[in-house]
């Protein structure tokens, strides 16, 4: 036996949370990674590509921004061998919404077209990391303990 009234039919949900926000699919233009911030490993490079033109990003401010260059040496310090900066680093990009749970407690839905290929709409400079480039990266890792 269930508790209070029956629902309604066709009852609509009214509680729509006004800060909700709803993010266009699909990469955004983003920016270069800073020559500046002397970021040495690809894995450190990808994150920044990932996040630079990620849904989210096309709604950041100057201060997200400063967020990404601060955050992005602690990857690439993680990708050089510290990895006490993956508790830290997990926390910074869940404040971006980088989890479909992460996204959902910030209320951030990003509109699907499942369809489209991201590849199609990357231009050449988009072009991922070779395979063999993450290979060695890992590898080299792996081999340092």
């Amino acid at each position: 036996m269930t508790r209070g009234p029956k629902p309604k039919e066709n009852a609509v949900r009214r509680n729509v949370h006004k800060h909700a926000q709803q993010l266009a699919a699909g990469a955004t233009e983003g920016r270069a990674l800073p020559p500046g911030l002397g970021v040495q490993t690809t894995g450190a490079k990808r994150f920044w590509k990932t996040w630079a033109t990620s849904p989210q990003a096309a709604k950041w401010a100057e201060t997200d921004w400063a967020e990404l260059e601060i955050t992005v040496k602690l990857v690439d310090a993680f990708y050089l061998g510290d990895h006490k900066m993956a508790g830290e680093i997990r926390q910074r990009v869940s404040k971006w919404g980088a989890t479909v749970e992460d996204r959902a407690r910030l209320r951030m839905s990003i509109d699907g077209d499942e369809d489209q290929d991201p590849d199609e709409t990357a231009g050449p400079e988009a072009a991922a990391p070779t395979t063999t480039d993450m290979d060695d990266e890992l590898y080299r890792l792996l081999s340092e303990n």
